[in-house]
């Protein structure tokens, strides 16, 4: 008999430790047909948020319903390293002990973040079990297993081999704070107010000035060049002449160049080659001087006047300003909303930076990408984010793979004299060093779908499980992971790595704040399951999330939640209460009540539209209907 009261923790745990003890979320052994999810892995660094419950709740009922329909299923967990936040920590950590991480070196410092990730990694695993999610424990991942990595170094070797990975100096996205190269896809662009600042240039043996307006001050001590449009008539007399930077007193040349706006400030560009990737463009079409004024932690360098030197960017920009208003050759300053680039990881200003990194070639990959999302071999739910994806892979740039830190795969690369090496196990002899530099974090999650089941070996998991078949992330990660993830599984594997996206919404607050702890806008799951219950929460979330839609939290839906487990509760315990009538055997249809017939007919009826609501991944809307069917009728 169950109790009168639904005590949430008690069954919860109860239950949990019984399937567990049972071994019921691996894969069924008999079933020939497999069905498989792989988790997003959270990093090691990582606490359990709102987010989460949301997407492990989605992949809890997709694999659960598949569960039950008799496939062999395998949800698959993991964590991933993650190279620069993990890195912060662990030296922020270090810091607060005395520790110096450049002091220690290379190897000390990878024993801390071992034991980091030993200490703090299973941390989130553990609070998604205590959600309630039905993954295989057994086979949880991490990226920096020995066998994962090996996989991403037979994946940069065959790359390598393949002549899509190479090393040149470009204009990257710099994190001065992280010391580190970052993607694209690791900046964060937040809208700023800032000034405009209108400079006169002098032109050599002239008594006339170009005026440039620019953002950043400070890169003018790196300017090589000014650049106008071929089409404005009102500088036509200047091309070709030179102007003399003023505190520096560089001789540099007046070009045209189409990229120039003749609407924007004066129709006057000053050129910075080492310090923009649009100038950068300029310069190398225009044969102009690169000439890098910053250290890499963004103080100003040795190529500079001696009074600059070491002063941060922005102190200097102070000192700039100052000069040039002094010398008369400040002309106007205006406000100036613009959009800044930041670090994903460590909200640092970005700097676009000139430096020598490795890079992977994109844009063959992305042509088989593109055509298995538009011919429906991958379905994106809701579908219109593919045009977001089709956007990205049609634009594609050479992805920046290194990471100038220590906790990440060492790129497989060696060097001895003017010879270069690349394998997946050292060369011989004496003489040979390493390159310095790991891979981008994504470089190895982007294998995630098949290098968990033991890629490049041809096992027996990667034959059943792979190609998978559903994966739910959110669509912040469209370019980091998902559309990575279908080159990788093309390329390599020469399959997709899964046939259905389910993109869910950003959870916010009720001031449609994107809830974050950092924000002090969202509640802990952990507080939210010991008051509610884990049912309850994940109930509650799932009524207010229609597919792929932002969701409007409010603590209250969690209360729905609660009240509707209640409800099931006390309908098993009066069913229960009266089911030793039936002596085992179910009724003959034909002797029940009509109100009996109408209720099985309701039963069916929602089975129905439940099923057609799975089917198309509207699970907002199947727990909608399940819910209708137990206060309804």
């Amino acid at each position: 008999e169950l109790s009168k009261i639904y005590e949430s923790k008690e069954v919860e745990l109860k239950w949990y430790k019984i399937w567990q003890e049972q071994n019921l979320f691996a894969p069924d052994k008999n079933s020939k047909i497999p069905f498989t999810i792989m988790i997003p892995p959270p990093n090691v660094t990582g606490i359990l948020h709102i987010g989460h419950v949301l997407n492990t709740t989605i992949q809890d009922i997709l694999i659960r319903r598949q569960r039950m329909m008799g496939k062999s299923t395998l949800w698959l967990p993991g964590m991933d390293h993650a190279s620069i936040a993990t890195e912060a920590k662990v030296t922020k950590m270090l810091l607060e002990k005395g520790q110096d991480k450049e002091k220690i070196g290379r190897e000390k410092f990878l024993e801390h973040a071992w034991a980091w990730k030993e200490e703090y990694g299973g941390k989130i695993l553990n609070q998604l079990q205590r959600l309630g999610a039905s993954c295989d424990w057994e086979q949880t991942n991490f990226t920096m297993d020995p066998t994962y990595s090996q996989s991403v170094i037979h994946a940069f070797v065959k790359l390598y081999n393949d002549g899509l990975i190479y090393k040149g100096e470009r204009i990257i996205n710099w994190d001065p704070k992280g010391l580190t190269a970052l993607s694209d896809e690791e900046v964060v662009h937040k809208e700023k107010q800032g000034h405009l600042w209108y400079f006169k240039y002098p032109i050599k043996d002239s008594e006339e000035f170009i005026i440039v307006a620019t953002t950043r001050p400070e890169t003018m001590l790196g300017d090589t060049g000014v650049a106008v449009n071929p089409n404005d008539k009102r500088y036509k007399h200047l091309i070709g002449k030179t102007i003399i930077l003023p505190i520096i007193n560089r001789e540099i040349p007046i070009f045209t160049d189409d990229y120039v706006d003749m609407d924007f400030g004066t129709g006057c560009v000053k050129v910075t080659p080492a310090h923009d990737p649009n100038d950068y463009e300029m310069g190398l079409r225009h044969n102009l001087e690169v000439i890098n004024i910053l250290h890499p932690d963004a103080k100003l360098n040795e190529n500079c006047p001696l009074e600059f030197q070491n002063l941060d960017r922005f102190e200097a920009r102070k000192l700039i300003i100052e000069k040039l208003t002094e010398a008369n050759y400040l002309e106007k300053i205006e406000d100036y909303t613009h959009q800044v680039g930041h670090s994903e990881r460590t909200d640092a200003i970005v700097e676009p930076y000139i430096s020598k990194q490795w890079f992977l070639k994109m844009d063959k990959l992305a042509i088989p990408a593109l055509k298995a999302v538009n011919n429906g071999e991958i379905k994106f739910h809701p579908e219109r984010w593919t045009k977001t994806y089709n956007h990205w892979l049609e634009n594609i740039k050479d992805w920046c793979i290194s990471r100038q830190l220590w906790w990440g795969h060492r790129i497989p690369v060696w060097y001895k004299g003017d010879e270069i090496y690349c394998g997946e196990t050292s060369p011989k002899g004496d003489g040979w060093r390493q390159e310095e530099d790991v891979l981008d974090t994504w470089f190895s999650s982007w294998l995630w779908p098949f290098a968990t089941l033991g890629w490049p070996k041809n096992t027996a998991k990667l034959q059943k499980f792979y190609p998978t078949d559903d994966l739910v992330t959110g669509p912040d990660i469209i370019f980091f992971w998902v559309a990575r993830m279908i080159m990788a599984g093309i390329y390599f594997k020469n399959e997709i790595p899964f046939t259905n996206v389910y993109f869910h919404g950003i959870i916010r607050d009720n001031k449609g704040k994107k809830m974050s702890k950092s924000l002090g806008n969202s509640p802990d799951p952990l507080d939210l399951i010991e008051e509610y219950g884990s049912d309850a929460l994940r109930v509650g979330l799932l009524l207010i999330a229609p597919q792929g839609s932002d969701i409007l939290y409010s603590e209250d839906k969690v209360e729905h939640g609660r009240n509707f487990m209640n409800k099931l509760w006390n309908s098993a315990r009066f069913i229960l209460m009266n089911a030793d009538d039936l002596d085992g055997e179910l009724p003959d249809y034909n002797q029940l009540h009509s109100t009996d017939k109408w209720i099985l007919s309701k039963l069916n009826t929602s089975i129905e539209i439940i099923n057609i609501q799975y089917e198309k991944y509207k699970l907002n809307e199947a727990i909608k209907t399940i819910y209708e069917f137990v206060y309804n009728y």
